[in-house]
Parts: C-alpha cells; structure tokens; sequence
C-alpha cells in the first residue's frame, strides 16, 4: 500500500473520531518538558505507532543549553480557614504553574497574591504559566475564583520534586529504499492542552501507526518530543544523522476550527514549502508564513548551524486564538472533522514528497500523438479527461531531466496526484523515463 492508496481509503468520521479519542485519553495527564507525565504519554502512545523512548540525563550539555531537573509533581492546592480546597490541582492541572518547586506554609491572602496568576478579561478561564528555569512556584486560577476570595488565613500545598533526573522523548524511526529522511515533529510538554500540544500528538501518532504499515520510498522519523529543550538535545545527540533529512515538518494546533496556515523554513524555498504550498492551495482557503526565529522547535531545526528544510503546519497559529495556553483549549475547542481533514492534508504533503520524481520525454521533437496510442481518455473518468489530458501534456512538455513532478504540478496548477499519475500512464506507454537526480 502507497501513501496514496492510505489516503483515498481514510474514513473521515471514523479517523476523526479516532483522533479525537487519542486527545481525550491523553488530556488528564500532567505534562511538563520532563517527568512522568510524559513517560505516561509516550506509553499510551507506543500502542499506536512503534516509539522508542530515550532518557537523557540532567546536566546533559546539549550545545549552549543544559537538561534541567526532572520535575514531578503529586498534588497541589490551596485551603481556606474551614480546609477547603479553593484552588485543586486535581481538578485542574493548569491550576499550578508549571515546574514551581515544593512549598507548604500558611500565609495571608496578601501574601498569597504575588504567587496568584489570572486572565482578567477573561474572567472564568484558568491561564497556563511556567517556570522552566527559574526556582519559584505559583498557582493559576480563574478571576472569578480569585475575586471570590475573602482575606484571610490560607493554607497552601505544592507537593512536588525538582530533583536529578532525565529529559524523555519518543522517537520512531521507519526506514525505507532510501536513507534520506523525512521528519515530522511534534511537542509533548504541555498539561491538559487539547489544541495547542495534543492534536498535533495524535496525528503524528497516527502518521507514524499509517506509515509504518505501507512501502516507503523515503525513510521516516517522528519526533515526540518536549518544546525548545527537547528539540535541541535531539539535534545535540544526533549531529552526524542531521544531513539526512531532505524534508520535515513541526506539526502543532491542527484540531480547531480555522484555516491551514503554513509557516516556511528558513531557507523559503525547500520542496516541503513548496510541497505544502500546493497542497493547501488544492484545499482551498489557507495562509502561508514568512520563517521567523519564534514559535515552535522549526526554529530550532531553522537554526543557522543546521538550516534544515523544516516548516510548520497549523490551522489557527498559536497565539492568534483566545484560547491559546488558557483552559478554554479544552475538549470541546477541538473537534474530529477538523483533526480527520488535518491528517489528510499532512498525507497529502508526504505524498508529494514520496511521489516527486524527474522524468525524460522520449519523445521530444514535437508533441508525440496521443490519440493513436489511446491516451486520450485514458487516465480515470469523462469528468476528469481534460485536467488528465492537460497533465499529460504538460508532462511531455516538461520533461527535459530537469524539472520534477512538483515543478510540473505547480506549473500546471493540477494536482500532483493527477500529474503523478499521468506520469505513470505515459512510462507504461514508453514516453517518458525516470531520470535518477
């Protein structure tokens, strides 16, 4: 089975009901760039796609960066004078702020409040904080639930560890007939963050399950992997496969409800760019992105010492939704049509990237005659024999051993899998010949 094939056989409702289970199962679980949660993480997810887990150790030097300590943390929350807990970690792990170190004392309200983070316009939404790489501690809660409380005696418990211990990621790497990769990225260092973290999570889990089950020209490589420090200790710990990747894509915020925006690589130019630019324009409305030093890990694989051809697929970029890093980015902002149509379009980007070929005519002085070899018509239905002809001739006008599928489908404006399949009509037929680049 090719990716093509993969693609035309995908059940929307059924994949993206899938999908959306893969985010709901992995939602509860506390997630921060080390400790348990996202070993938890990384076990649910090797039941769908062959991961290999790696553990590096704290003070690890991974170039100007170092691997922190592992952070864990058990339970948190703050009590009132009567013991009840009105800010629960339990109820919501957003409610601590990420990485805040053990704390238990009793202190006023006043005192409290430095340590006290909320959305003031957004009076009902808890916001999500860290504190990565600098010791201190906090709680999140919404601005309603910190109006509602009275001064007075409070209780507060963090009961956490930031001790030695590791940074993990999954990888799963899928060799194929060639040993030049594709890579596709993904994040796994936020808490209970349905959109902006786990939608991309589970597509690229899906890829992976999809991909490891058809031929591949290419070989593949998913990263499932904690933000910035995550990406950077990969890189550190792999320089001498770097030069294999040929393509790769950083996949993040692909289950809401906005359009395909497609942020480039640095470089501008690289196949995958153009490769998600034709994709998306066939899809329809989209918006593409100039390369800036900010966002997600592309930055890090965009690094000047690399410049690898990395760009990022999104629907609604980070940053450009409400929701964005609050609890509003919940179960109900995410939903399974629009994760299905994500995955298709990220099957449909690595198709184009798998099926680019170049190709000789073999026929080059003139327009070889189509209609005596039965080609007219050839290729599928009457409703699709003139975008079938036009691929064809525009094939046979291109091929000079120097212009690629891609190049072709671009030019043309057909979509690459009618090209690509008008391609393999007139190999069979002897007209053209694939040329090894």
């Amino acid at each position: 089975m090719t990716i093509g094939e993969v693609r035309s056989s995908l059940e929307g409702e059924t994949l993206g009901r899938q999908l959306y289970d893969c985010v709901a199962d992995l939602y509860p679980i506390c997630r921060s760039i080390t400790g348990d949660g996202v070993r938890e993480t990384l076990r649910r997810l090797q039941r769908l796609t062959p991961l290999t887990v790696h553990e590096v150790p704290s003070g690890a030097e991974a170039f100007d960066w170092t691997v922190p300590r592992e952070w864990n943390v058990r339970d948190a929350y703050v009590k009132n004078s009567q013991g009840e807990r009105v800010v629960d970690f339990r109820r919501s792990n957003l409610h601590v702020v990420n990485y805040s170190v053990p704390v238990r004392r009793r202190m006023s309200l006043a005192e409290l409040r430095p340590h006290l983070f909320t959305l003031p316009d957004k009076a009902d939404w808890i916001p999500y904080r860290t504190s990565y790489y600098a010791e201190s501690w906090g709680f999140c809660l919404s601005q309603r639930q910190l109006d509602s409380l009275p001064d007075g005696e409070y209780e507060v418990c963090i009961d956490s560890s930031l001790a030695p211990g590791s940074l993990t990621y999954g990888e799963c790497y899928l060799p194929g007939e060639l040993t030049d990769e594709i890579l596709i990225s993904c994040h796994v260092c936020h808490p209970s963050l349905a959109n902006d973290n786990l939608s991309g999570v589970a597509i690229a889990a899906y890829l992976g399950q999809a991909l490891s089950r058809i031929s591949r020209r290419h070989s593949f490589r998913l990263l499932f992997i904690p933000g910035t420090i995550g990406s950077i200790t990969w890189l550190s710990r792999n320089e001498p496969m770097i030069p294999r990747i040929r393509h790769g894509l950083v996949l993040a915020c692909l289950g809401d409800g906005g359009r395909f925006t497609y942020k480039k690589s640095r470089r501008g130019d690289a196949v995958i760019d153009r490769a998600a630019q034709h994709v998306l324009r066939q899809l329809g409305d989209h918006e593409v992105q100039e390369f800036s030093p900010y966002g997600y890990d592309e930055r890090q694989f965009c690094s000047p010492g690399f410049n690898l051809p990395v760009g990022r697929l999104s629907r609604t970029p980070h940053g450009r939704f409400a929701e964005y890093h609050t609890s509003a980015d919940d179960l109900d902002f995410v939903h399974p049509s629009q994760l299905a149509d994500s995955f298709a379009a990220c099957l449909a980007i690595l198709e184009v990237l798998e099926g680019d070929r170049t190709y000789m005519s073999q026929n080059p002085k003139g327009e070889p005659q189509l209609g005596k070899r039965g080609l007219y018509h050839a290729i599928g239905g009457l409703a699709q024999a003139s975008a079938n002809e036009m691929a064809m001739l525009w094939l046979l006008n291109l091929s000079d051993g120097e212009h690629s599928l891609l190049d072709t489908a671009e030019r043309s404006g057909c979509d690459f899998a009618i090209i690509r399949n008008a391609a393999a009509i007139l190999c069979d037929f002897g007209l053209l010949k694939e040329v090894s680049m």
